[in-house]
């Protein structure tokens, strides 16, 4: 069969606009020329491939079988070449690097910290989304993430970042000394921790290091950490709180750990899937976090 020269791509491109608007007019507006200069672009088609492609009234432009034929093609042309060039623009963009975990997680811990990751990686383009719900790494919603709790995905690849606890922490101007103490005082209780089990609560407190008359039904219940840690700041009460979220008020001299016992939390892991896991922007901020949590005895 005999290879015919293939038409100008930009008569090419005048054909589809018009085929697609069914008007010369529009065809013109899409591409930024006149009209005339459109119709001239058809007729060099048309002699090109000795085929009549529209056929035009007062009422309308419609397509010859002819043009039906092209149209189906120039379609399946353009739309691949878009394809390429969005694909060739995205490859000159750097990767965006998707992070989920928990809000409290990013308000107490990650954000104070960005400057740092910023000076070591500072091409790094970095998103971050938080929230209660696990995010699927294997996906699109998110690169990786930062999760807290005592199971280990084995289809993931999983690194412990920090085994946590809870401590009670107070503003030093309550001057607590003992458990006594704490008839004194407002608890402050967070709800729905759902990680670890049993939860870290007053009553468990109470039950392991006491006083065995405290009322832990009374205080204030905040269904936000990071609300009962300002709070505690503030001097308005006490809280068991996660050793690692308080870590920057404890620095600061805010907040001071009231009572020397603690209870047991859970770890805190960087996952990602294991093809993720090759990424160089992802080993990158793999080794910052695991630097950054060496440098506070992780």
């Amino acid at each position: 069969m005999t290879s015919h020269r293939l038409p100008p791509l930009g008569a090419v491109r005048a054909f589809d606009a018009v085929a697609r608007h069914a008007s010369f007019k529009l065809a013109a507006d899409e591409i930024g020329v006149t009209p005339t200069a459109i119709s001239h672009q058809i007729r060099v088609l048309e002699e090109a491939l000795n085929q009549r492609l529209f056929i035009r009234s007062a009422r309308a432009v419609t397509l010859t079988a002819a043009g039906e034929t092209l149209l189906h093609a120039s379609t399946q042309i353009f739309a691949t070449l878009r394809e390429a060039v969005d694909k060739l623009y995205a490859d000159q963009q750097p990767q965006t690097l998707t992070l989920s975990t928990t809000s409290n997680f990013l308000t107490n811990w990650l954000v104070p910290r960005l400057p740092s990751l910023q000076h070591t990686y500072p091409q790094m383009a970095l998103r971050l989304h938080s929230g209660t719900t696990l995010v699927d790494v294997q996906g699109s919603m998110a690169d990786c993430a930062i999760r807290y709790g005592t199971q280990v995905d084995d289809r993931l690849d999983t690194t412990r970042l920090y085994r946590d606890k809870f401590v009670l922490v107070a503003s030093p101007q309550l001057q607590l000394q003992s458990v006594d103490d704490l008839h004194n005082v407002t608890l402050f209780h967070v709800e729905n921790r759902r990680i670890p089990s049993p939860e870290p609560t007053w009553q468990q407190w109470k039950e392991t290091f006491g006083p065995e008359d405290l009322q832990v039904e009374a205080g204030i219940h905040f269904d936000d950490e990071t609300h009962a840690i300002q709070a505690a700041i503030a001097g308005q009460g006490v809280l068991l709180a996660s050793e690692l979220l308080i870590q920057r008020a404890l620095d600061q001299g805010l907040l001071q750990i009231a009572l020397p016992s603690s209870l047991p939390g859970a770890d805190y892991t960087f996952v990602t899937s294991m093809e993720k896991a090759q990424r160089e922007d992802v080993q990158q901020f793999k080794q910052w976090l695991l630097q950054a949590f060496h440098g506070q005895g992780a």
